[in-house]
């Protein structure tokens, strides 16, 4: 590509994200394929496995299907395991040469994690935060082994809006609202990527966090029925939305470690000034999930403090 159209589709990329509509729409997503590579390439996942948490529905299902479709060897982690084996028929009638298993195992019960590899904790904390640390932490043993293994977080872009809740993560002391609970577990995946790739580099792993835009999926039409009826003829179908999940997953070489992506780009962590953080606060977060997950003493070992 030449150095001027690479400029003017970076111009382009730049307003269409800051638009919001223009970038999280399908709108956005056609605009900035038509410079897309052909990548990654057919079976580029052959021989590798991946774990799909949330996959019976929705982006995770979408995640999973990608995944398969790549030769990658996917297992479906499930609440329920009849839903589960129902999205594996799915994945499996659309690609026959698929291998997709199921398992159960409910990310948000910390102690159905170490069982696989309740607890106290605000389900939706527990379920977009602590349990995929924990179930990352767990899986160390089997990630060290693994060429070139990845953790890819689904934030949400809904989580420019809100800032880092380093006071009261789980709601002990103000009003639970379940929409600003979920934005606010959004902006911490985004917040702790670049700690979690930094806790696992010396065992080879790389994180990413990245959000899907505006995709039509059945959580949107159960918990946001408002907003799924003015944006459904604009949305994303769950496909677009996750492309560049699979695109993280699957590229190669991998992109650096740490980033927060969307359409194959790193996005910032902020666009609203009340939304910022420092480093300290951070870094609180982090102690306090590390800690409300079991895996404290492990980061203690990995840092070398006591």
């Amino acid at each position: 590509m030449h150095g001027v159209d690479a400029r003017l589709l970076s111009l382009l990329d730049a307003a269409l994200d800051r638009s919001i509509v223009g970038g999280y729409t399908r709108i956005g997503y056609q605009l900035r394929s038509w410079g897309w590579p052909q990548d990654p390439q057919p079976h580029a996942l052959k021989g590798k496995a991946a774990l799909v948490t949330g996959a019976n529905r929705g982006i995770g299902k979408a995640i999973a299907k990608g995944l398969a479709q790549l030769g990658a060897s996917v297992l479906l982690t499930v609440r329920d395991e009849t839903s589960g084996e129902l999205a594996r028929k799915e994945i499996v009638d659309a690609n026959q040469d698929a291998d997709v298993q199921v398992e159960v195992c409910d990310v948000a019960d910390l102690s159905a994690v170490r069982e696989f590899a309740a607890d106290r904790h605000e389900v939706t904390l527990a379920t977009h935060v602590l349990g995929p640390a924990l179930l990352t932490e767990c899986l160390l043993p089997v990630l060290r082994g693994a060429e070139n293994p990845r953790v890819i977080l689904m934030s949400s872009g809904g989580m420019y809006t809100h800032s880092l809740p380093t006071d009261d993560p789980e709601y002990f002391d103000e009003p639970y609202r379940g929409a600003t609970a979920y934005a606010r577990t959004k902006r911490m995946q985004v917040v702790l990527t670049p700690i979690l790739a930094r806790h696992w580099a010396d065992d080879g792993v790389r994180v990413y966090s990245m959000h899907p835009g505006w995709s039509d999926t059945p959580g949107v039409a159960a918990s946001l029925p408002a907003f799924r009826a003015l944006t459904g003829p604009l949305s994303r179908t769950p496909e677009q939305g996750v492309d560049t999940a699979i695109w993280l997953a699957a590229t190669d070489p991998a992109p650096p470690s740490g980033g927060f992506w969307h359409d194959w780009r790193p996005r910032p962590e902020h666009y609203l000034p009340w939304t910022r953080h420092g480093e300290q606060e951070r870094e609180h977060l982090w102690r306090y999930c590390a800690y409300s997950a079991g895996i404290d003493n492990a980061w203690a070992q990995r840092s070398g403090s006591a």
